[in-house]
């Protein structure tokens, strides 16, 4: 009992120290690498502390892990993605909140070549937010578009977050994948329609444009659209027909991406050394928080405290739905202060023992988290895309302005999990037809 005792007291001490605002990864390593050391003794935190960081980044399905980011921003420095959005606001032109749903769609879009959700909005942040605020949209609904279509870049594949999710939980990466595809086409959908019904009802919020270009001009802009839609066939197709593992996929897909830029002539030296430095900052920072984790993982396990922990929450016999609910409570109050990976990674040591007992499918429940830890993206009072988007927009918009746009896509974000909860073959059903 004391071993345990030490445990909770570490997670008590982990507690203290994020509210302090250390950084999530290095709290973690603090706190398991002190809390192993009063359990068995120096020499042995010492080796633990030494061999988890190279067991874990040495395994070769994290290695998709920068390849899907090198991706990602090799195609945001080369300009890849900006044809989406060019694509969908010609065409949707006469459509009420064209723009804006332009927006939502080349969000999913540019999802599809990069993991964050981060990466997402504020890379349609500097392409969309400006051109609706200068068609007179109203500023609420062009930031607040943006902030929450920028979730779908954690939630369309490839995702950083179901990677590490499917490590930590032993399940296939690429069934996570294909089962984030109905989620975030879900959202996308929701999204779209809360835009539609909005302007139709009241079209101040989105003056109609001028006159849609030209049927030339608009297959032009949607030819200009092949180098993402050839990626997203490669990359995403590949994993489904079962021709690659989503590990190879994200060598797969950086390769395409830089050779569709070279063809393209539109990835200078500059940018692609922009896209390296940005690739190996970023994993440095996710492999950080990651290893953290890994070791908090063996502090409660040689504590016994995560084994009490579940074993509490077993013990009250709480219904599968009750239990879920709970859940996703305890994800919604973090994602609200901590950042998505660091909510996710604190919590699995504990939580995932516990749906195993439960019988709850971790595919389901792999997509399914990652869609709620999106929600606290773009919740109040942190909501860290909502702070994107601000340091994006500048003076265009206000925080209070930016929120309070954002709370109708909250909405739409509450009919999305209902819907995930009662129709569970949204996420499931295509995983189960692959290979």
């Amino acid at each position: 009992m004391e071993n345990e005792i030490i445990g909770l007291i570490g997670l008590g001490v982990l507690v203290v120290m994020l509210i302090l605002r250390l950084p999530i990864g290095i709290a973690l390593i603090l706190v398991s690498f002190g809390g192993i050391y009063v359990l068995i003794g120096g020499r042995p935190a010492w080796g633990i502390l030494s061999a988890v960081p190279y067991d874990f980044a040495a395994k070769w399905t994290l290695s998709s892990v920068p390849m899907f980011l090198l991706m990602g921003f090799v195609s945001y420095h080369a300009g890849l993605t900006k044809s989406l959005f060019d694509a969908c606001r010609s065409w949707m032109a006469r459509v009420p909140g064209g723009l804006a749903i332009a927006s939502v769609v080349g969000s999913a879009g540019f999802a599809a070549v990069t993991g964050s959700s981060v990466a997402c909005a504020a890379a349609m942040g500097r392409i969309a937010v400006p051109e609706m605020i200068a068609k007179r949209y109203d500023a609420a609904l062009a930031t607040g578009t943006i902030a929450a279509a920028g979730t779908l870049g954690a939630l369309i594949p490839p995702s950083i977050l179901l990677i590490l999710f499917g490590v930590f939980a032993e399940v296939p990466i690429g069934k996570l994948f294909i089962g984030g595809v109905g989620a975030g086409l879900l959202t996308a959908f929701a999204y779209v329609m809360v835009i539609y019904v909005r302007t139709k009802l009241n079209p101040s919020l989105a003056p109609a444009l001028d006159a849609p270009p030209p049927m030339k001009e608009r297959l032009a802009h949607l030819a200009e659209t092949w180098p993402i839609i050839a990626i997203l066939v490669v990359v995403i197709g590949g994993i489904f027909v079962g021709f690659f593992t989503a590990t190879e996929a994200g060598a797969i897909g950086a390769f395409a991406a830089i050779v569709i830029s070279m063809l393209k002539r539109s990835l200078t030296r500059e940018a692609f050394w922009n896209a390296i430095i940005e690739t190996l900052t970023t994993t440095g920072a996710l492999f950080l928080i990651a290893v953290g984790a890994n070791l908090l993982t063996r502090f409660l396990a040689l504590s016994g405290s995560g084994e009490l922990i579940a074993s509490s929450i077993l013990g009250l016999e709480a219904d599968p739905l009750l239990l879920i609910l709970g859940i996703s409570m305890l994800y919604l109050l973090l994602g609200m202060f901590l950042d998505p990976l660091g909510a996710m990674l604190l919590t699995l040591p504990v939580v995932l023992p516990v749906l195993e007992r439960s019988h709850v499918d971790l595919i389901w429940f792999g997509v399914y988290l990652v869609k709620f830890l999106e929600i606290g993206m773009i919740t109040p009072p942190i909501g860290l895309n909502v702070f994107v988007i601000k340091g994006v927009v500048g003076n265009l918009a206000s925080l209070t302005t930016i929120f309070r746009g954002i709370m109708w896509f909250l909405m739409a974000d509450a009919v999305v999990v209902t819907l995930l909860i009662a129709f569970p073959g949204i996420i499931t059903y295509l995983p189960a037809m692959m290979q």
